[in-house]
C-alpha cells in the first residue's frame, strides 16, 4: 500500500507564514507517529506537499555564512526583501515571485530511512520536469540541487534544495526557478557557491512559463519517483 499525500497550494504567501505552517504540519505527523507506537491500529499519518511562491526573501541555513548576504538592513529595505536565518540545511538562497517553492512534509519511515536518497529523488523529480519542457539538466558531484550544463563550461543552477527532518518527518524543500527575477541572486553568494551562476526556465527557453503547468508537472513527477497516492 502506497503512502497517502495531499497537496495544498498556498499561492503567494509570506515566508514566515509558510514556515509556521510547515512546523505545525510536521508536529502533527510526529504526534500521530508517537500515538501509533502505542496504538498500532491507528492509521498512518498523511503527508502534505505545500506549493507556493514568496515575496522577495533571502533565507540562510543553520550552517550558512551570513556574509553571503551582500545587503545590509537598508539594502534589504530598498529591494523590498526580507531575511531569515532558518533551521534547514544548506547556505543562503533567494525566494521570490516566479519561483516555484515546494515543501514536502513527509514521514520518510513510510518510504525509506535515507535522507541522501530523499534529496536525490527530489532532484530527480525536478530533472524529469525540466526534461518534459525540453531542458536537459543534471547534478554536479558534491553539490545539492539541479544544474544546467552540469559538466560543461558554464554550469548554472536552476533549482536549490535544503531540508530538515525530525523523527524522519521532512520540511523545507525545493526552490525551482521558473520565471524568477534572477537579478536578486546578485545580492547573495547563492548557496555559498561563488564560481557558478544561476538560471531559470524562462532564461533557458527565452519565454515565460505557465506556473500552474510547471507545478502540476513537478507534482506528477514527485508522485512517480516517490510512489505515493494523492488524497483530498
Amino acid at each position: 500500500m502506497n503512502p497517502s499525500v495531499r497537496c495544498v497550494d498556498l499561492g503567494l504567501i509570506d515566508y514566515k507564514k509558510a514556515w509556521d505552517l510547515q512546523e505545525e504540519l510536521l508536529q502533527e505527523i510526529v504526534q500521530k507517529k508517537l500515538l501509533r507506537k502505542e496504538h498500532p491500529e491507528e492509521t498512518l499519518p498523511t503527508g502534505t506537499i505545500l506549493t507556493c511562491e514568496h515575496p522577495h526573501v533571502f533565507t540562510l541555513g543553520k550552517s550558512g555564512d551570513e556574509s553571503h548576504l551582500l545587503l545590509d538592513k537598508e539594502g534589504l529595505s530598498k529591494e523590498d526583501a526580507s531575511f531569515y536565518r532558518i533551521n534547514r540545511g544548506g547556505d543562503i538562497t533567494y525566494h521570490g515571485p516566479g519561483q516555484l517553492v515546494v515543501y514536502p512534509i513527509l514521514d520518510l519511515e513510510q518510504f525509506f530511512r535515507d535522507i541522501h536518497k530523499y534529496m536525490r529523488l527530489l532532484e530527480e523529480a525536478v530533472i524529469l520536469t525540466l526534461a518534459d519542457f525540453g531542458i536537459d539538466a543534471g547534478r554536479v558531484e558534491g553539490l545539492t540541487g539541479v544544474w544546467i550544463d552540469e559538466n560543461g563550461m558554464n554550469p548554472r543552477k536552476i533549482c536549490a534544495m535544503g531540508v530538515k527532518s525530525s523523527r524522519w518527518v521532512t520540511m523545507h524543500g525545493i526552490g525551482f526557478n521558473v520565471n524568477t527575477e534572477l537579478a536578486y541572486f546578485q545580492h547573495i553568494v547563492p548557496c555559498g557557491i561563488s564560481d557558478k551562476s544561476v538560471t531559470s526556465m524562462q532564461q533557458e527557453l527565452g519565454k515565460s512559463l505557465d506556473m500552474d503547468e510547471v507545478k502540476n508537472t513537478l507534482l506528477s513527477n514527485l508522485q512517480h519517483v516517490f510512489q505515493f497516492d494523492w488524497v483530498a
